[in-house]
């Protein structure tokens, strides 16, 4: 009798492996006009140590869940905590298989205990206020480069 593997990518985690699911609020730029939209993200180990410190975040809530509750193979299963409105991440899968992978680092077995699995968090440092784009491409221009001495690479 052969075992189906849940995730026949990542053998090294399960479907009852933690993990950190948040809504973010982004941002995505069109036409000159910028747009919210909610997006559903894995949160790792080290990100949600930073949000328990009270840094500045876009992330509204985050919901303590165990893999398969939100990803059933390669399909996603959005959790009822959140909003109709809101939308996966890209590279879902990858992510919160990532993620997962986070917690299973034994310094980060206490982020366990912050967000038990099931509930809810959402007293965190909350803002908008340096809007997170989602679609912005970096354009580099011949003006952006940095003058140099003519000696700066030369041996003296």
């Amino acid at each position: 009798m052969t075992v189906e593997q849940t995730y026949p990518n990542a053998p090294d985690v399960s479907p009852e492996d933690y993990l950190v699911v948040g809504l973010a609020n982004c941002f995505i730029k069109e036409d000159g006009e910028v747009y919210p939209v909610k997006v559903i993200e894995p949160i790792p180990s080290a990100a949600l140590e930073a949000l328990l410190k009270g840094i500045p975040t876009s992330y509204e809530m985050a919901l303590g869940a165990t893999l398969g509750t939100v990803l059933i193979q390669e399909t996603t299963q959005k959790p009822s905590e959140f909003p109709e409105n809101a939308q996966f991440c890209d590279e879902f899968a990858e992510r919160a298989i990532a993620a997962v992978r986070s917690y299973k680092v034994p310094s980060h077995e206490p982020a366990k205990t912050e967000i038990p699995i099931g509930t809810c968090r959402q007293d965190f440092n909350f803002s908008t206020e340096r809007k997170r784009v989602l679609n912005t491409t970096n354009v580099v221009r011949t003006e952006d480069n940095v003058k140099q001495h003519e000696y700066t690479h030369k041996v003296l």
